[in-house]
């Protein structure tokens, strides 16, 4: 797959929206070890509303596309991580802007955009053992990809790897933000639950290319 198209995004958002279903129960165990247990249903409904409003827009741009899909998840799941989530599609899809079409330039723009968003919401930094540690490393990934001209499917399976990377080493960090904050020593060896959201994102974003580009190969 070279790049999404405006008539791609109903697809793609029909995944997500199918990961977050799969994985509702995962995420609430996961979140309850050191959290509010709420992580799999607010992101199940978030990810629901952001595939309607993507299948109903059929007129706007692809980055506005994805700002009013940050919008319906801001208002389907109101909790830290369903605002943060919004603010990224939202920031993400403002870079995208009228482009016609994203490309690896276009993703690498995306998820800056969308990390840059996440952080200056959240206050918070890699290392603090958070959503930013995946998405850090997926948006400089991308970025490297973009400026050696890699193809789009191979930046996302770079980015993915970078994220589940990222991931595997919040295990070794202790909580800085959030309800884990007040219990450190219990979120010492386990994924950051945020971050785990994160890499579901971006390995479902990667699965759709892989498939769209076999389908056409």
């Amino acid at each position: 797959m070279d790049s999404i198209a405006k008539n791609d995004l109903a697809g793609l958002f029909q995944r997500l929206s199918e990961t977050f279903t799969a994985q509702r129960s995962f995420l609430i165990e996961l979140d309850g070890k050191v959290g509010d247990s709420d992580l799999g249903i607010t992101m199940n409904k978030g990810f629901n509303a952001a595939w309607e409003s993507v299948k109903a827009n059929t007129t706007d741009p692809i980055g506005k596309t994805l700002q009013l899909a940050g919008m319906a998840i801001a208002k389907a799941a109101p909790s830290t991580m369903g605002t943060l989530t919004a603010t990224g599609f939202m920031r993400g899809g403002k870079a995208v802007g009228d482009a016609p079409s994203i490309g690896t330039a276009e993703i690498a723009a995306f998820w800056t955009a969308y990390h840059d968003g996440v952080a200056e919401r959240g206050k918070a930094k890699r290392g603090d053992k958070t959503l930013l540690d995946v998405l850090d490393p997926i948006a400089t990934s991308l970025r490297a990809s973009a400026a050696a001209g890699v193809a789009l499917t191979p930046a996302l399976e770079a980015a993915a790897q970078a994220a589940a990377d990222g991931l595997e080493a919040t295990r070794t960090m202790v909580a800085q933000h959030g309800k884990a904050a007040c219990f450190p020593e219990k979120s010492l060896g386990l994924q950051d639950a945020g971050a785990t959201v994160g890499v579901l994102i971006i390995d479902t974003l990667r699965a759709f290319a892989a498939a769209s580009t076999e389908s056409s190969s």
